[in-house]
């Protein structure tokens, strides 16, 4: 991190100071996902307000996405030489500034429909910008805990994603449909620049207590001495990661729309269905953190969420096969199915993502965990795109199939060996 301590404030940001840092972490996750999760799960109002069509919608969704990937890389090298406060400053400044930007020049208002460039532009900054969060907070968290520890702290870092999402996903709809889109990007905009105060406020650089500095030692003893951009164990998982994100992002993009177009669910349905992933998500990776601090079993663990999430997503595409269109009291079966399968793709990132950490060390963690994101939401570009595709050829049965074979490819991917073995958490 960047910047110096005086001895008085050295003081008093001892240990227990770490848990504020994983607190701006939440809330800079959380505000983006608010962002990059909760805009999809307005496609019913984007369709309808912005006169588009589902191949367009993919488009923009995906815009979202490619620019996340594009910017993740050169975002976390750049955490890695000026610090986690500097670069988190920066892009969650630059993220509200550009939701700001939208609410007033891309929302449609009255007769003005802006066009699906304008709009696909704007998502692609958001995400180019937002790309920032991501590395610069875990880099932060990862200075502050230790090993033993730092599985719980990244997952419950990660669960910012889906908490932020399932707010979104609670929130924005009923946003769009009463207030518009500029109420939409306005109250994002509100969100990004409100945790930027937090983190000036509390996002410093560890003080040198004994603690901090023998897990600093200990990072720089074990970390290898390599780029983290030459470590095939470090490109090997981010693909893994990546891979298993098809099926979750098929729920995150495309899930209302199946809901709203096939199983003839209403809002609330749709509202709550979304909500409800993210919330199990969220609670599945706090527990998944501290459960593979305590066994070492971290890459295990990927490797069974793929399996899990496969045999889920399986027979949701056997069901769909089977239903026609006209069953509306399917909506309901439906929606338990996808939170079900929901929550098992999106139950392992912060142990996936702790792992990346773990194997480049605190010092590069910024670009080992922007490569995981680079692969994530490369495939956040990807997936939107695809999935139009897939319904003009098979219709819905082949989409949730397609999810559940990406699951099943993505365990070969994860190696079979664990990184490290869990430590036991020493008390704060």
């Amino acid at each position: 991190m960047s910047g110096h301590l005086s001895p008085g404030i050295s003081g008093a940001r001892g240990r227990g100071h770490r848990w504020k840092v994983l607190g701006v972490g939440f809330a800079a996750n959380a505000s983006f996902s608010a962002a990059f999760s909760g805009i999809p799960t307005t496609a019913v109002f984007i369709r309808s307000g912005y006169h588009v069509d589902n191949h367009a919608l993919g488009l923009l969704f995906g815009m979202l996405g490619l620019g996340i990937a594009v910017s993740e890389l050169p975002w976390g090298v750049l955490t890695d030489r000026w610090g986690d406060r500097r670069v988190l400053l920066l892009g969650l400044g630059l993220t509200a500034a550009a939701l700001a930007a939208m609410a007033g020049f891309v929302s449609p208002k009255g007769a003005y429909v802006p066009g699906v460039p304008m709009l696909a532009a704007g998502l692609l900054l958001v995400g180019l910008l937002g790309g920032s969060v991501n590395g610069s907070s875990g880099r932060a968290v990862m200075a502050w805990f230790r090993e033993g520890e730092r599985g719980l702290a990244m997952s419950i870092r990660q669960t910012a994603v889906p908490a932020g999402g399932g707010v979104g996903a609670l929130v924005l709809p009923a946003l769009a449909a009463w207030h518009g889109f500029a109420c939409v990007y306005g109250v994002l905009a509100v969100l990004c620049a409100v945790t930027a105060g937090f983190a000036w406020r509390w996002l410093h650089e560890p003080p040198a207590v004994e603690g901090v500095a023998r897990a600093t030692r200990e990072d720089a003893r074990t970390a290898p001495q390599t780029s983290p951009l030459r470590d095939v164990r470090i490109w090997r998982t981010a693909l893994g990661m990546g891979v298993l994100c098809v099926p979750q992002l098929t729920v995150v993009t495309f899930a209302t729309v199946f809901l709203h177009d096939f199983g003839r669910a209403g809002l609330l349905t749709i509202s709550v269905t979304m909500a409800a992933v993210q919330t199990g998500a969220a609670i599945m990776r706090v527990w998944s953190g501290h459960w593979t601090d305590r066994r070492g079993n971290r890459r295990a663990y990927m490797r069974a969420c793929s399996l899990v999430t496969a045999l889920l997503f399986a027979p949701l595409a056997v069901l769909t096969a089977g239903v026609g269109a006209s069953h509306a009291a399917m909506a309901t079966v439906f929606a338990a199915t996808i939170v079900l399968g929901g929550v098992s793709a999106s139950a392992w990132h912060g142990v996936a993502f702790t792992e990346l950490a773990t194997l480049a060390g605190t010092r590069r963690a910024g670009t080992a965990l922007a490569i995981g994101n680079t692969c994530v939401f490369m495939m956040m570009f990807v997936t939107p795109l695809a999935i139009p595709l897939v319904l003009s050829i098979g219709s819905w049965p082949l989409v949730w199939a397609m999810g559940s074979l990406c699951a099943l490819a993505a365990l070969p991917v994860f190696p079979r060996a664990a990184v490290s073995r869990g430590v036991k958490p020493t008390p704060a």
